[in-house]
C-alpha cells in the first residue's frame, strides 16, 4: 500500500540526526515535527521567525499568536527564541540549516525542484523556498508520486517554474525512497506492499534498480 502523509513524514524522520537544525516546509513536511525520535535533540526553524518549534498543538493548546511559515498554528518547545524574519534568513542564507524538507510539484531526474507556481493560479510568491534551496546543506523532498490525473511527478525535466536546480538530494514519496544521481534516480526503498514495477511504471525520469529493493520500515 503507498504511504499516507503521515506515514512519508515519519520516513522522513528517520533521516534526523542529533543536534540538527531544520527547517519544515509547507504541506507534509510539517507534519515531521510530529515523529521526531524520543530523545532526539532537533531544533527545528521557521523563516517567520521561531527556532524551536514543538508538535502541532492540541485544541486546547492552540495559542493564535504561535504558527509558523504556512499560518498554521503551532506549539513551541522549552527556550525557543522569536525574532524577527531578517534574523531568520540570515540564519538560513548564513548555511546554518543542515536539513531542509519541501513538498514540490515536480523534481526532475537532475535533482531541479518546482515547488511554488502553477501557472494560471494566483500565488503570493515564491516565499522562503528559494533561500531554503539556495542554502541549505541537505534538502530531502516529500511528495506525492503521481498528481490527481496518475501523471509522474518525478520527471527527466521540469515543466513548472523551478524553485531551485540541482539542489534536491532524496525524494520520499508515498511509493518509494529515492536518493538523486548523477544517473537518474536511485531506488533506495519502496512502500510495503508496492513493486518495483508500479514505481518504474509511476517515474517519467531514469531509474536505477540495482538489486533487492527493501520495504520501507516506519
Amino acid at each position: 500500500m503507498a504511504l499516507d502523509k503521515n506515514a512519508i513524514a515519519k520516513r522522513i524522520a528517520k533521516e534526523l540526526k542529533d543536534g540538527y537544525y531544520v527547517n519544515l516546509g509547507i504541506g507534509i513536511p510539517t507534519l515531521v515535527a510530529n515523529f521526531i525520535p524520543a530523545g532526539m535533540q532537533i531544533v527545528l526553524q521557521s523563516e517567520n521567525g521561531l527556532l524551536g518549534i514543538g508538535p502541532f498543538p492540541v485544541k486546547d493548546e492552540v495559542d493564535p499568536d504561535l504558527i509558523n511559515a504556512g499560518k498554521q498554528t503551532i506549539t513551541a518547545v522549552p527556550g525557543a527564541a522569536f525574532f524577527d524574519s531578517s534574523a531568520s534568513f540570515a540564519m538560513i542564507r548564513g548555511g546554518h540549516i543542515d536539513l531542509t524538507v519541501l513538498g514540490a510539484f515536480e523534481v526532475s531526474e537532475e535533482g531541479d525542484i518546482a515547488s511554488w507556481k502553477i501557472p494560471g493560479k494566483l500565488v503570493k510568491g515564491m516565499g522562503g523556498a528559494m533561500d531554503l534551496v539556495a542554502s541549505a546543506k541537505n534538502i530531502i523532498v516529500a511528495m506525492m508520486h503521481t498528481n490527481p490525473q496518475g501523471e509522474s511527478k518525478l520527471l527527466r525535466h521540469c515543466t513548472l517554474p523551478l524553485t531551485g536546480v540541482g539542489v534536491v538530494k532524496r525524494i520520499v514519496s508515498d511509493l518509494a525512497v529515492l536518493d538523486v544521481t548523477p544517473d537518474g534516480f536511485k531506488l533506495i526503498e519502496r512502500a510495503p506492499g508496492v513493486s518495483v514495477q508500479e514505481i518504474m511504471n509511476a517515474t517519467e525520469g531514469r531509474l536505477i534498480v540495482e538489486g533487492e529493493i527493501p520495504e520501507i520500515e516506519l
